[in-house]
């Protein structure tokens, strides 16, 4: 069987997120150390005991989730005996889940994954003065036609297309004003639209300031080439050259998610079965996108030794 590991991305924070994980496994408990003393802070205990409004700001939750996903993936390795290299063919994550998938596959530390994330998260939050941009997701609309509907709500403003999720899962990004526009048509052309909970307008041309300010910061940090390839958001190809995926993560700031076609190249290339690191959020879409694959995540315990029987 031929598999890949996917890392989910914002929006898949819980109050509590790897409190039980950590109380249970000494490797889970060395990845949330670690990334506390990366940062200078007590991120961990932010996730175990914090709010989940504070938890959710979006510096926060970036390093977060990533954290998460890779306290999952060192507990699979310890007490399951699963190594990324020796399991999958691709690894690739959903926006921020791009960087674990990178740490994951050995191409960053796991400190510069921490710090690059924080980092990340504060950039895209200054871009743009909350309340000026936002996001919404069409639902049962093609990317095209929700590409056409992006592109008549702009009227002078910015509204982008962000992410191409799934079949009839589209997002779109940009000034308020704009997006709220796109709602109303996307409904008027007989989908379904809503506004998301996010303090950004991530993946759209408002992010140029936070896509420099990573560039600056990926030049500066170790980066070597990955032991299974990434499969790229901004390009839905694989890829191994380490200053070319330097260059796709500023690219991804302001680019598009293209998860939809990531998923396709990946069963194109014989991917049978994809296992999701840290939530539950990709696996729904991967399943609507490709159907005849299998699809496991975990993010827990339970989920853990799931996986890694069927590992």
């Amino acid at each position: 069987m031929t598999r890949a590991f996917v890392f989910p991305g914002q929006g898949s924070q819980s109050a509590g997120m790897g409190k039980a994980l950590a109380a249970a496994s000494t490797a889970a408990r060395a990845v949330f150390e670690e990334v506390d003393s990366a940062l200078g802070a007590h991120l961990s205990r932010l996730m175990f005991d914090g709010s989940l409004t504070e938890l959710t700001l979006t510096e926060n939750a970036q390093p977060a989730i990533m954290a998460l996903s890779i306290a999952v993936l060192r507990v699979l390795e310890a007490e399951g005996g699963i190594s990324v290299a020796d399991k999958a063919s691709f690894v690739a994550g959903h926006s921020l889940g791009e960087y674990s998938a990178l740490c994951a596959a050995g191409a960053l530390t796991l400190a510069d994954t921490a710090r690059l994330l924080r980092l990340r998260g504060q950039a895209m939050q200054a871009a743009v003065p909350v309340g000026v941009g936002t996001m919404a997701v069409l639902l049962g609309l093609d990317l095209t036609v929700a590409a056409e509907v992006a592109a008549e709500a702009a009227e002078g403003e910015v509204c982008e297309v962000a992410n191409d999720n799934a079949p009839g899962q589209v997002v779109v990004s940009g000034h308020a004003a704009a997006v709220e526009r796109a709602i109303a048509l996307a409904k008027a052309r007989g989908g379904k639209a809503m506004p998301l909970p996010v303090s950004a307008p991530f993946h759209c041309r408002l992010m140029a300031p936070a896509a420099e300010v990573m560039r600056g910061a990926l030049a500066d940090v170790r980066l070597v080439a990955p032991f299974v390839p990434l499969v790229a958001n901004v390009t839905a190809a694989p890829v191994a050259d380490p200053d070319t995926i330097r260059a796709q993560l500023v690219e991804q700031v302001t680019g598009r998610v293209r998860w939809r076609e990531s998923i396709l190249m990946m069963t194109g290339a014989g991917v049978t079965n994809f296992v999701e690191l840290g939530a539950k959020v990709l696996t729904p879409m991967v399943k609507r996108i490709t159907p005849d694959a299998t699809a496991e995540s975990a993010a827990d315990m339970a989920g853990i030794e799931m996986v890694a029987k069927k590992l």
